[in-house]
């Protein structure tokens, strides 16, 4: 293969650069402004012209696939970090409140991915996989670690949090559904066995001795 030829099959930095800023203020257009936000918001805030957005994405459905494919890729990313983390229950909470703004970017684009899905199978294959994997690789080691409830399933973290996000569309949800991602969470962990700290406490305290 000649250099010409490798040059044009790959792509020129300045277009990665603008695929990836393109991709990102997509992220915050749609999060912010729900399914009516304009593809020209998309474009101005990333400081790109509305005819290089169309050129890497031709169709408003390929810009909402390739955001949300990009969401599944950095949470599956963020999982590999933090599964060297100290406190194994703190990496999965922090995994976990990082989907809320996941779910935030999804909401912007529901009606359209919506249509996505019905037309790619391979898109909600793709995800949950992903998804699965991620959770599942942080929630075993909260159970081996003695730190979490054993009897809970990848499925269930991953549908109770998108219960309490689609529970929540009122202004300023997020908060709401972090604080409550955080009770769920602490619901979750191993907790002592009633009256063992009393028992434990008992049996440390040394012995008064009684004055004659």
């Amino acid at each position: 293969m000649d250099d010409h030829t490798d040059q044009i099959r790959k792509p020129r930095a300045d277009a990665v650069r603008n695929r990836e800023r393109v991709l990102e203020a997509a992220k915050v257009v749609f999060n912010a402004g729900g399914p009516e936000a304009s593809l020209e918001a998309v474009a101005k805030r990333a400081g790109v012209g509305i005819g290089t957005l169309y050129r890497h994405f031709p169709t408003r459905e390929d810009l909402f696939e390739a955001v949300y494919r990009r969401e599944v890729e950095q949470l599956s990313e963020l999982a590999e970090q933090l599964k060297n983390a100290k406190d194994p229950v703190d990496a999965l909470r922090r995994w976990l409140r990082s989907n809320v703004e996941f779910v935030a970017t999804k909401k912007g684009m529901s009606a359209a991915l919506a249509l996505t899905f019905q037309s790619s199978s391979d898109l909600a294959a793709f995800s949950m996989d992903r998804l699965t994997k991620a959770i599942g690789s942080l929630l075993d080691r909260a159970v081996a670690a003695g730190e979490m409830r054993g009897d809970v399933s990848p499925h269930d973290l991953l549908r109770a949090l998108v219960g309490m996000c689609y529970m929540h569309d009122q202004p300023g949800w997020q908060s709401s559904v972090l604080r409550m991602l955080d009770v769920f969470v602490d619901g979750l962990r191993v907790q002592p066995v009633a009256g063992s700290k009393a028992r434990t406490a008992k049996r440390a305290k040394p012995a008064v001795k009684r004055k004659r």
